[in-house]
C-alpha cells in the first residue's frame, strides 16, 4: 500500500472541498496542486470526478430540506394538475431550465472540453475569469431591485443564468464564478446567485460524474487505489460542508473583489514563471 499516494490524494480532496463553491476553479487547481506534488496518471482523472461529487453531496446535505420539499411540491403539482406545489414545481423547473446549456453543451463537446483540461489553459483562465468576476460585480452587484428569495426566480433569468455556466468549460474559469456573474446580470443578489449555483452543480456534476465513471476502466483498481478513492470522497465532503457555509456568510458581507485579486495574481505569477522556464508545467 503506498501510504504517500494516499496523502496525495487526501491533499487534493482537501483542494476541491476549499474551491468548488468559491469562485476561483475547483478543477483548475486541482490540476496545479496535482501538477506541483506529482499526483498524476488514469486514476487521478476519474479521483477527481469523485471527489468533486463528494463536495456536491455536501449540497444535499446542506439543502436537503429544500430539495426534499421541492421535489415532494414538484410530484405534488404533477399529480393534483397545478393545484398544489407551485413554489416546488417553479423551482424544479428552474434548476431544469438552468441545466439545459450545460447539458446540451456536456453531449456534443464532453470530451474536446475534457482535452483542454491542461495547466497552461487554467493560467488563462484564472486571468480572464478574475478581470471578469471584477468588471461583472462592480457594474451589477449593488444594482437595485435583486432577487432576494430562490423562490422569487424566473425560467427565464434560470436559463440565463445557465448559459453563463457554459463559460466553466474553460479549465480555471470556476463553474461558481460563472453562474454567480450570470446570477448578478440576471438580476440576483450575490448571495441567492451563490446559493442557486449549489443547486445547479447537482444536476451538471452528477451527470458529468456518471460518464466518467461508466466509461472508467477499473481492472487498474488496486488496494491503494480504493482507499484513496474512499476517503477523497469522505474529505472532500466534510471540507466542502464547513466552506459553503462560511462562504454564503462572506457573501452577505463583503464583495467576492477578494477572490478576482486573488485570480489574476496567481495566474500572472504562473504565466510569468512559465515564460521564463523557471518552471515547466506537463501533466
Amino acid at each position: 500500500m503506498d501510504i504517500i499516494f494516499i496523502l496525495k490524494a487526501i491533499i487534493i480532496a482537501i483542494v476541491e472541498g476549499v474551491t468548488e463553491f468559491i469562485p476561483v476553479s475547483s478543477t483548475g487547481h486541482m490540476i496545479l496542486v496535482g501538477w506541483a506534488i506529482g499526483f498524476k496518471g488514469e486514476f487521478t482523472k476519474m479521483f477527481e470526478v469523485v471527489i468533486q461529487l463528494g463536495a456536491i453531496m455536501a449540497v444535499v446535505v446542506l439543502y436537503w430540506k429544500k430539495i426534499k420539499e421541492s421535489i415532494v411540491e414538484f410530484l405534488k403539482f404533477i399529480f393534483t394538475k397545478g393545484r398544489e406545489g407551485k413554489t416546488g414545481f417553479k423551482f424544479g423547473i428552474n434548476v431544469i431550465a438552468s441545466s439545459i446549456p450545460m447539458g446540451i453543451a456536456g453531449v456534443l463537446f464532453y470530451s474536446k472540453i475534457k482535452s483542454r483540461f491542461i495547466p497552461e489553459a487554467v493560467i488563462i483562465g484564472f486571468v480572464v475569469g478574475g478581470l471578469l468576476l471584477l468588471i461583472v460585480e462592480n457594474k451589477f452587484r449593488n444594482r437595485k431591485h435583486k432577487i432576494e428569495s430562490i423562490d422569487n426566480i424566473t425560467p427565464k433569468q434560470a436559463f440565463k443564468v445557465g448559459l453563463f455556466q457554459l463559460l466553466c468549460m474553460w479549465p480555471g474559469m470556476s463553474r461558481s464564478a460563472s453562474t454567480i456573474m450570470g446570477g448578478w446580470i440576471a438580476g440576483l443578489s450575490t448571495p441567492i446567485a451563490a446559493e442557486f449555483s449549489f443547486f445547479m452543480a447537482i444536476p451538471a456534476m452528477i451527470g458529468s460524474t456518471g460518464k466518467d465513471l461508466f466509461e472508467f476502466d477499473y481492472s487498474i483498481m488496486t488496494p491503494t487505489f480504493w482507499i484513496s478513492l474512499i476517503l477523497g470522497f469522505v474529505v472532500a465532503f466534510i471540507v466542502a460542508l464547513i466552506v459553503m457555509r462560511k462562504f454564503i456568510d462572506f457573501l452577505k458581507k463583503k464583495p467576492m473583489k477578494v477572490f478576482a485579486i486573488y485570480r489574476i495574481i496567481a495566474g500572472s505569477l504562473l504565466g510569468i514563471l512559465v515564460l521564463t522556464k523557471v518552471i515547466t508545467l506537463a501533466v
